[in-house]
């Protein structure tokens, strides 16, 4: 099970030395890779009533694209994922543009994982649809693929329309590797369809998941909600084992015996990545996160 970590942008501040930083750190502990969350807009709680979004105006949020970028020239090995890019509320030319560059640029070290997202107010400042966003982003992989791996797309669907033209230049990986985030029941119908990996919500497996709006299926078991989805695989006519999962730990509130216990659980779930969260644990700039990721990884791997 490959061992990564969050990007921890609502502590690390905006300076580019700390963000160089701190990846740095994380590929020379031995992490293989970096998971990215997004927000382009945040939201104020005072001018909307009942706001209960984790997340609002005063949260900082790196751009994952262009952190992404510049972290493909300051880092050699360690891979990215975004976690997730909230692919509806984006123009699906320009994601496959951008993803393509940050492939190129670090030699093909990108996961582009991505979901509906939660945030209606978010949507509507972006000038996209939230009530379609599940429908649209089936069009959307499947257009993103096609720009990856052919020199010219002709495309003619319900959202996207494109005549003989393409992107250039194409990543490294063709197509790059697609990954859906959630565990609402048309998600874990979808990844296992048409998806390279999933990257669920399993409270039961982190006490400080936030409510994002996901809808976590809380009643059932990980084992159950992993099982239906290699179910949909199979229904799919696909192999379920060539499906990745993408688990997720928290630092915070949690002791090394906790730590442990998790990240066993996660490899016994047959999880093929795990990424550690250090965010909301009152840690404050990128040493102090360094230090947190070093703690970690000595307790879960013993060294």
């Amino acid at each position: 099970m490959d061992l990564g970590v969050v990007f921890p942008q609502l502590d690390i501040g905006a300076d580019p030395v700390a963000v160089r930083d701190y990846a740095q750190a994380a590929e020379g502990l031995g992490y293989t890779h970096i998971l990215i969350f997004e927000h382009v807009l945040g939201v104020n709680p005072e001018s909307h009533p009942g706001w209960k979004g984790p997340y609002d105006h005063t949260s900082q949020f790196h751009e994952p694209f262009v952190t992404l970028g510049y972290l493909a020239g300051q880092t050699e090995r360690i891979g990215f994922i975004t976690g997730i890019l909230v692919l509806p509320q984006r123009q699906t030319q320009l994601v496959a543009k951008q993803a393509a560059q940050v492939d190129l640029l670090s030699g093909g070290r990108l996961r582009l994982g991505i979901g509906v997202g939660w945030n209606w107010a978010e949507f509507e400042g972006m000038g996209a649809n939230f009530r379609d966003r599940g429908r649209r982003i089936e069009e959307q992989i499947a257009l993103l693929r096609l720009l990856w791996t052919q020199e010219r797309v002709s495309f003619e669907g319900k959202w996207h329309t494109i005549r003989d033209a393409g992107i250039n230049p194409h990543p490294v990986q063709r197509p790059i590797p697609v990954w859906i985030g959630g565990s609402a029941e048309a998600v874990i119908e979808r990844t296992g369809r048409m998806a390279d990996g999933w990257l669920p919500q399993f409270p039961s497996l982190d006490p400080v998941l936030s409510n994002t709006g996901a809808q976590p299926r809380r009643h059932e078991e990980p084992t159950q909600l992993i099982e239906r989805m290699h179910g949909y695989a199979r229904d799919a006519g696909r192999d379920p084992s060539e499906i990745g999962i993408e688990g997720r730990a928290s630092y915070a509130g949690q002791t090394p015996e906790d730590w442990v216990r998790v990240y066993d659980t996660w490899k016994d779930l047959g999880a093929t990545h795990l990424s550690v969260n250090t965010m909301r644990a009152g840690l404050s700039g990128a040493g102090a996160h360094i230090d947190a990721i070093r703690r970690y990884r000595e307790a879960v791997t013993g060294g």
